[in-house]
């Protein structure tokens, strides 16, 4: 896992060496294990090991790769959790899986399963995708894998599937009403 030695030691990206040095002996003096007041070993631990990183110019230029890294995945993260389409997009997905595999199951309760490529298929979403939705659905009970290894709706999901239309239903409704 990735630690951000900048943040660590509550310094910028850009400060110089003298900064570094500065700043560590503070902490280090803050966070020895030896202060009997404010000592705390394994914040201690990561300070040194962010110490002898940034304080080293080869280490650093090699740290400072990863940390841009780091900062292109959190803004792709921030980005893709500010746009609410993503969210709309999964909420589709979700009901369209449940949905598949409430129509398989009611056609034939004996054998109710699909499997992840075939749900790929029919859903028309990638494989890295479907397994967060696969997740989810598994976790919230409305699914789950069958002995062949399947997937395959629960009693929850049908009620979950069932109170969805529902509530489509009456939304159309309203808006037949409106009209």
């Amino acid at each position: 896992m990735f630690i951000d030695y900048y943040e660590l030691l509550e310094i910028s990206p850009n400060a110089n060496s003298e900064t570094i040095e500065r700043i560590f002996r503070y902490f280090a003096m803050r966070y020895h294990p030896d202060n009997r007041d404010t000592g705390n070993e394994s914040r201690f631990s990561e300070i040194v090991e962010a110490h002898n990183t940034l304080k080293d110019p080869v280490k650093r230029a090699q740290y400072d790769i990863q940390y841009k890294d780091h900062l292109s995945l959190r803004r792709e993260l921030s980005e893709e959790a500010s746009n609410t389409k993503g969210l709309e997009r999964d909420i589709v997905i979700q009901a369209k899986l449940l949905s598949l595999l409430y129509v398989k199951r009611r056609q034939d309760v004996n054998n109710p399963g699909i499997g992840d490529e075939e749900l790929e298929r029919l859903s028309g979403c990638p494989r890295e995708h479907l397994e967060f939705h696969l997740w989810y659905l598994k976790a919230k009970g409305w699914i789950a894998r069958i002995e062949n290894g399947m997937f395959a709706i629960t009693v929850d999901g049908i009620d979950r599937a069932n109170s969805e239309h529902r509530r489509e239903t009456a939304a159309t409704r309203l808006l037949d009403h409106t009209k």
